[in-house]
């Protein structure tokens, strides 16, 4: 398979309640004016970038079911992430770790460590 800029992160596979995102530059506003200042940045450790890929969420064990008729189907169910591709998200960068992919930087942070989400679509 040949890597393009169209499908270069489809071979990236974000584990469990972790999520992949691209930082914005430190003085990047969002549209509706969302701007972390730079003393915040440093002092706090804390980052803002758009959300990537997701992984699928928390796992949680099925019970054992001892019905042989059924279908064997997937044993593991997810509880599903509240973070979405495509949102932009304020992050504690002590909970994650940073990463370059293809010469571009990303940081994998758990769910957890997202302090914040801007999703640009109506409530």
């Amino acid at each position: 398979m040949h890597i393009t800029p169209d499908n270069r992160l489809k071979k990236l596979i974000v584990i469990g309640d972790r999520v992949l995102i691209k930082p914005t530059k430190p003085d990047e506003r969002t549209a509706s004016g969302l701007y972390l200042p730079p003393g915040v940045q440093e002092k706090e450790r804390v980052q803002q970038g758009y959300v990537i890929k997701t992984g699928p969420g928390y796992a949680i064990p099925m019970p054992p079911e001892e019905e042989p008729w059924k279908q064997e189907e997937e044993k593991i169910k997810y509880v599903p992430l509240q973070t979405k591709e495509g949102d932009l998200a304020i992050f504690l960068v002590g909970g994650g770790t940073e990463i370059f992919y293809q010469d571009e930087k990303y940081f994998i942070v758990p769910q957890s460590a997202i302090l914040m989400l801007e999703r640009e679509e109506d409530l």
